[in-house]
């Protein structure tokens, strides 16, 4: 076909070609622009040198070294990064074995638990916090340790959060596991352990790497559990923040923001980078 032939009879739009599309181009446009431009402004008014935060009156970068030369504030950023890691750690390792059980296993009570298990994730997040307040307070959870055993009441409500998310996201990749790469490993005498540990995890790593990455930006992000089971001494980073709004919205907390998204997005990058490796190794093989 010649090119003005192309020109006289062009090719119809199909109805998954959304590129081709102008009115479907406009409203990604606009959804993406409602969905990133307040973000956008947090970060460049973190850099305004003026104290209303209201009027752009010039550059400068004070705000930052304001913010790291903040004690309180750095400690409730390394609590909150210490939470952070401890959650991802054990909320990994609890949704794995979760999510292998409830695919490998079939048991009485299992629908039940399964229901149990999704409660934190369909519930409001303040019935959660509430509930892990009482729940503290009922079984007297004792106060004034030293750190970082005085964050255990954070990390174990972060925990109780935060891993039904990975167990979610691992079982989902176990449903495209072939089975009968396990019965051949058996047929050649490796046990369960074995099966498990050469065959089902390695398929599992893309979703041990999602679920471990989804931990740990809701235990960063967090701020309505940690609300209410973090104590006087135990402030965490999403706490101090809001603490700080309250008073007013200066550049130093749209500094502060901008190191917490920062972050995640750092973290987000590593996963996809270290997910799209191992994929890439998988394939070669």
């Amino acid at each position: 076909m010649s090119v003005f032939s192309r020109f006289r009879n062009p090719e119809p739009i199909g109805p998954l070609d959304y590129t081709r599309r102008l009115w479907l181009q406009i409203t990604v446009a606009l959804t993406l622009f409602f969905l990133y431009a307040p973000i956008i402004g947090l970060i460049v008014f973190s850099f305004n040198d003026s104290r209303r935060n209201v009027v752009w009156r010039g550059f400068t970068t004070k705000y930052y070294e304001k913010l790291f030369n903040n004690e309180v504030l750095m400690m409730a950023f390394g609590n909150s990064l210490t939470i952070a890691i401890v959650t991802t750690i054990v909320s990994t390792v609890l949704g794995a074995l979760t999510a292998y059980v409830l695919w490998r296993y079939r048991f009485p009570g299992k629908a039940v638990y399964e229901g149990a298990m999704a409660l934190p994730i369909v519930i409001p997040e303040i019935c959660m916090g509430v509930a892990m307040m009482v729940f503290f307070a009922r079984i007297g959870w004792p106060s004034g340790l030293i750190w970082p055993f005085n964050l255990g009441s954070i990390m174990i409500a972060h925990i109780a959060f935060s891993f039904p998310f990975a167990a979610i996201v691992i079982r989902a990749r176990l449903e495209s596991f072939n089975r009968e790469l396990a019965e051949c490993a058996r047929d050649l005498g490796a046990n369960e352990a074995q099966v498990f540990r050469d065959i089902i995890v390695p398929h599992m790593k893309p979703g041990l790497i999602a679920g471990a990455l989804l931990a740990f930006t809701l235990s960063l992000d967090d701020f309505v559990i940690t609300f209410f089971t973090s104590g006087p001494e135990t402030v965490t980073f999403p706490v101090k923040i809001y603490s700080m709004v309250r008073f007013s919205v200066s550049p130093e907390v749209n500094a502060a923001s901008t190191v917490l998204i920062l972050l995640t997005l750092v973290v987000t990058t590593i996963a996809l980078r270290v997910q799209n490796r191992n994929n890439m190794m998988s394939g070669g093989h």
